[in-house]
């Protein structure tokens, strides 16, 4: 019987791939491409019989995951896995991958799209337009102000080029920095809230995890400048949602950029959704079409290399696995 690999990440049922996993020897099935926020339910009916996953956002609970038992891999596109109980998978045998180094410059890109926009006045200027408003509004250039950025990742690196190109300076905070980057953007280091009082726009790049959960609240978007905006492209737990709409609505931030969100789909009564000082997109900023696709590749890849035996350390999530750990 074929090893089954069960298709859940969005868009992903057409592609390189597909071939790759076939040709490999695995029964490739599509996933549902009515689901647009996935409930334990929907992703346990799913993944039922599948013994490896390409995956999306959608969440790997231990109870999903208990109630698959042929399961043996599971293939994050993308870098984040905060959806997945990463103990049930440890605890099960289940390896967890994720496909590092395809989407950084997605994610760059969908930053400082967002400084842009919002630096010069969007959505606000284009729903004034769409109301026959024609009164214009004067804002401050993009250009020599300080970008503060939360993490020199691959994406926070990425980041700091196309920033510098456009004339920003640029200072963050880094647990583990690259002296020789850091010298050739002229980027200054400083601690966490030493970045919040100097940014003009501060963009997050962190994981998500216990330390970091809500790490902008009421009290460190107190410490931000009067004025400035914040940009999340990462993962929406890093910021009290309640916290920011309240810090947007005093005027103590003029701006905020949302790729991502506490609850997901963004829930139509939020009140970020009426704000016309917030820029919106629905997690997708690391899904341009070259990074999907590579994700994709690499994902099949790495599941076609854990069934043959070998075993990518650099994409395994669950450390407490070892290379013993056989399919």
């Amino acid at each position: 019987m074929k090893p089954t690999v069960r298709i859940c990440a969005l868009d992903s049922n057409t592609g390189p791939h597909i071939s790759l996993l076939e040709n490999s020897g695995f029964e490739v099935l599509p996933g549902h491409r009515t689901v647009s926020g996935w409930t334990e339910e929907e992703v346990g009916q799913t993944i039922r019989g599948a013994s490896a996953v390409i995956a999306g956002a959608e969440p790997y609970t231990a109870r999903v995951l208990e109630a698959t038992p042929g399961l043996r891999v599971i293939a994050r596109t993308g870098v984040g896995f905060d959806a997945v109980d990463l103990a049930a998978c440890e605890r099960l045998g289940i390896v967890l991958v994720t496909t590092p180094g395809v989407n950084h410059d997605s994610v760059a890109e969908m930053a400082i799209a967002m400084i842009m926009g919002i630096g010069r006045g969007f959505p606000r200027l284009d729903m004034k337009v769409r109301r026959g408003d024609w009164k214009r509004e004067f804002f401050p250039r993009v250009m020599g102000t300080t970008l503060g950025v939360v993490g020199l990742g691959r994406i926070g690196r990425a980041l700091v080029s196309r920033a510098v190109g456009v004339g920003m300076k640029v200072v963050a905070c880094e647990p583990c920095p690259d002296p020789k980057f850091c010298r050739k953007w002229n980027i200054e280091l400083t601690d966490f809230e030493g970045v919040l009082k100097r940014a003009d726009y501060l963009s997050l790049h962190s994981p998500l995890n216990a330390e970091t959960q809500h790490m902008m609240n009421a009290r460190t978007f107190s410490l931000m400048k009067a004025g400035s905006v914040l940009i999340n492209t990462s993962r929406g737990g890093l910021v009290d949602e309640a916290a920011l709409v309240d810090a947007l609505r005093s005027g103590h931030l003029r701006a905020a950029g949302l790729d991502v969100f506490e609850v997901e789909p963004l829930p139509l009564d939020s009140p970020l959704i009426q704000m016309e000082n917030v820029m919106l997109a629905g997690h997708v900023a690391g899904t341009d079409l070259e990074a999907r696709l590579d994700s994709q590749k690499m994902a099949a890849e790495l599941i076609v290399a854990l069934k043959r035996g070998e075993w990518p350390a650099h994409a395994i999530q669950n450390k407490k696995l070892t290379s013993a750990w056989r399919w």
